[in-house]
């Protein structure tokens, strides 16, 4: 009887099995983000749920955002800052006061972190569609001014 095809099957079970295994034990994530580099349990320093509330004084941040349609597709995204520069090259590290990046969400769903100014939004979902933006530190901690976070959010029929 040849056995080739079942041992096949069995060790390319086995293996996935294992592999998934190591991988999960070190932190890695099926979205490519290795946990273990900042502690696989509560992500270590960078708490993504905390948040750093800034006194009130003219040095603080503010936020504002503004979306255009794009002639060819899609929109464009123009956040709008005072007091805070985005700092890709500090991401992931301690928090400096005026510095860091922001969180991107479409209807609620994160999109991702920007580093700059301008986003090109496309493929967004037919209907009222809700572009909102929060303004984070270095560490990932959500932003607040006097305990108001920095969010902004407008709404927009695609």
């Amino acid at each position: 009887m040849n056995t080739g095809l079942p041992l096949l099957v069995i060790g390319l079970i086995l293996g996935g099995g294992i592999g998934f295994t190591i991988a999960a034990a070190n932190g890695i994530t099926l979205d490519g983000h290795d946990h273990s580099a900042h502690g696989v349990a509560g992500h270590g320093d960078m708490d993504h749920d905390t948040v750093l509330s800034l006194p009130a004084s003219a040095t603080a941040p503010s936020l504002a955002v503004t979306v255009i349609q794009d002639p060819m597709a899609g929109y464009n995204l123009h956040i709008l800052t005072e007091n805070f520069t985005f700092s890709p090259e500090n991401a992931s590290l301690s928090h400096v006061e005026g510095q860091g990046h922001a969180h991107v969400y479409i209807n609620g769903v994160k999109l991702g972190r920007f580093y700059g100014p301008w986003v090109h939004l496309d493929h967004l979902p037919e209907g009222e569609v809700t572009v909102e933006v929060t303004l984070n530190a270095n560490d990932h901690r959500p932003l607040a001014v006097e305990q108001a976070p920095l969010r902004a959010s407008v709404t927009i029929q695609n």
